[in-house]
């Protein structure tokens, strides 16, 4: 997590950089020196808020998987048990059927 806060505040500072260079003005004066921590800060903030966005999706879709995993592992049981109670016959009728 630290490191996309310290990326996105390195950004912070290139946009700064950035926009002087595009209006032609010194990139460090006394007088501006305030905004290279604000631009900073608003990227570290940007990135702090991303971070907390990807855990979030990433238990979203954890979630959601473990979820899958269990409807599958459900589904593979109770056709074990119906081709069980017919000797595997029901298995055999979807490939002869499938095939002819």
């Amino acid at each position: 997590m630290v490191h996309k806060i310290l990326f996105w505040s390195g950004f912070g500072v290139a946009v700064r950089l950035w926009q002087l260079g595009i209006e032609m003005r010194p990139l460090f004066t006394k007088e501006g020196a305030w905004a290279y921590p604000f631009f900073a800060g608003c990227g570290a903030s940007f990135g702090y808020w991303l971070s907390g966005v990807e855990q979030r999706q990433m238990q979203l879709l954890a979630s959601r998987r473990d979820k899958l995993l269990e409807k599958r592992k459900r589904r593979a049981e109770r056709e074990e048990s119906a081709a069980g109670g017919n000797g595997g016959r029901a298995e055999e009728g979807g490939v002869l059927a499938s095939t002819s």
